[in-house]
């Protein structure tokens, strides 16, 4: 998945406007603006869409974190420079304070079925035996799953096989 896929399912997830995303991105450390925003959440292929670096998502999720757990005392969490989705996984987990039955129940609302040893295996180090690397359609699954469960539906303009 690309990080613009990732920043155009959250936002439709939690039906954050313009100025909501303004603001998760402001509290992550990032000053942005509309058109920032609305060349990021530009539909792939289209000629205007800019590329979201990872260090901008990973502000935008660690803004989504303060938004939904609250500001932390201490300094600012920092953005990660790469991301993967394991890391994405893990930050919308925190943000979403999901416990991994939460995040099992999640994959079967969108359909997929997982035990907890699948998911502990994402969020263990990467040299870790246990260690799973989270691939795409687990990522598009959970993201699913979660739209279900916080929108009770499906976005008509997408075609969920993709996600299958």
């Amino acid at each position: 998945m690309t990080n613009n896929n990732v920043l155009r399912k959250v936002r439709f997830i939690y039906d954050f406007d313009d100025a909501e995303m303004i603001a998760i991105f402001g509290s992550g450390g990032l000053v942005t603006n509309r058109q920032e925003i609305s060349d990021w959440l530009k539909p792939d292929g289209d000629v205007n869409l800019v590329n979201l670096p990872d260090k901008k998502l990973a502000i935008f999720l660690n803004g989504f974190i303060e938004l939904k757990r609250g500001k932390k005392e201490g300094p600012p969490l920092l953005p990660e420079k790469e991301l993967n989705n394991n890391i994405i996984m893990r930050k919308l987990k925190i943000a979403l304070d999901l416990k991994t039955e939460d995040m099992i129940e999640i994959y079967k609302i969108a359909g997929v079925s997982v035990s907890e040893h699948e998911i502990t295996a994402f969020f263990r180090k990467p040299d870790q035996k246990q260690y799973r690397k989270c691939l795409d359609q687990f990522l598009r699954n959970f993201l699913l799953g979660l739209q279900i469960k916080e929108r009770g539906i499906g976005d008509p303009k997408m075609d969920f096989s993709q996600f299958r």
